[in-house]
Order: C-alpha cells, then sequence, then structure tokens
C-alpha cells in the first residue's frame, strides 16, 4: 500500500482525477468524504486528508509515503523530502502586494504574510530591512486597516487583490502542484513509486 497526503480542496480534486485515470477507484467520492483517510476499492492506495501546510510534515516524518504540495509551501518549509514529478496544475504566485501601483518599500516598512522566511529572504536580497507580521488568513486585509503597508501572499487570478485595492508590486515565486515522497520511503518502496511516476507522467 502507497500512502498519499494532500490536502483537501483543489489539489485533492485534481490529484483524484489523475489516479481515476490510473483506474483508483474509492467507494464513495474522495472530495466529498468525511473521513480522514480513505483507501480505494482495489487497497492500494490510501488517501490521507490534512491541511495544505501539514503534507510535507506528514511526508517528512513518514506518516505518509508520497504527497502533493504547492511548490510555495515547500519553499516556505524547505522540509527533508525527495520531488519526484511536477503535476502542472495549482499554478499560482507568491506575490508583494500594497496599495499603491508605483510604491516603493520603504525600509522598516511592515509586511503581512504566511510565508515569513520566503518574505525575509526577498527582502534580504533587496536590502531593506522590514518588520515581518506572521499571519493566518486575511491577509489582504492588512494593508486596509493599517496593520501593514504592504503584504506577501500567494495569489492565482489576482482577483481578491483587486476586490481588496491591492496591487501587485513584485513576484517572489512562480507554483504548481508538486509530487514529494519520503527519503525513506523511496527507497523502500522504489519499484512501486517508480511505476506510479512513470505512469503518471504521460498524463501530465
Amino acid at each position: 500500500m502507497i500512502r498519499v497526503a494532500v490536502a483537501k480542496g483543489y489539489l485533492l480534486g485534481k490529484t483524484a482525477e489523475i489516479f481515476a485515470q490510473l483506474g483508483v477507484q474509492f467507494a464513495e467520492p474522495i472530495t466529498e468524504t468525511r473521513q480522514l483517510q480513505i483507501t480505494d476499492t482495489s487497497g492500494r492506495y490510501t488517501f490521507i486528508l490534512v491541511r495544505p501546510w501539514d503534507v510535507p510534515v506528514f511526508v517528512a516524518n513518514g506518516a505518509a509515503d508520497i504527497g502533493v504540495v504547492g511548490e510555495d509551501v515547500l519553499a516556505e518549509q524547505q522540509p527533508n523530502v525527495a520531488r519526484l514529478l511536477d503535476l502542472r496544475f495549482g499554478d499560482c504566485q507568491l506575490v508583494l502586494a500594497g496599495l499603491h501601483p508605483s510604491d516603493a518599500v520603504k525600509p522598516y516598512s511592515r509586511v503581512a504574510t504566511k510565508y515569513p522566511r520566503l518574505t525575509e529572504a526577498y527582502f534580504q536580497t533587496k536590502h531593506c530591512p522590514v518588520s515581518v507580521l506572521k499571519l493566518y488568513g486575511s491577509i489582504e486585509s492588512a494593508p486596509v486597516t493599517g496593520l501593514a503597508e504592504y503584504i506577501v501572499d500567494l495569489t492565482a487570478t489576482g482577483a481578491t487583490l483587486k476586490a481588496n485595492g491591492l496591487h501587485c508590486l513584485d513576484t517572489l515565486l512562480e507554483s504548481t502542484a508538486l509530487l514529494i515522497a519520503n527519503p525513506v520511503r523511496l527507497r523502500f518502496l522504489h519499484s512501486d513509486i517508480d511505476a506510479l511516476v512513470a505512469r503518471i507522467s504521460p498524463l501530465l
């Protein structure tokens, strides 16, 4: 059995579509299940449904053999996992945004984000010291309420930024969904995981 960690939502839906093309079926729609773990009808795959930020934690610590996660999460966490395949869906960008389209970030400005590591690294390359505020939600509200002058957040279309009067000032990272593996489990399940990757690749 191969244990697959993936977050509910868009990534789960697209991952389930790929596995369905491989003939993997479940007794109930995987995108609608209330179970935290669900095994396919053949007993070969168990999907573990977790929060997006927890996928690399499950994989890195061996609770899952493989996982599907965005490049943005991997870049922020830098977990000890093996990258197997770019799945070419879930396209989005990690961007710096503010209230004014031609704004230049002033030193010691406040920047709200869920990505403190990437944000700090970005401003270090700009030689611009800033105060990074870590938020877990409502990132776009930070400039509007005066909590921070800028945000660094993930966007796919820019619609949410626009709706909140924000403008993209720079792109820190391009992100897509990746298939990752636990390095130890990859060696142990080498033939099975290699065969899975070989079957998925032509579908992308």
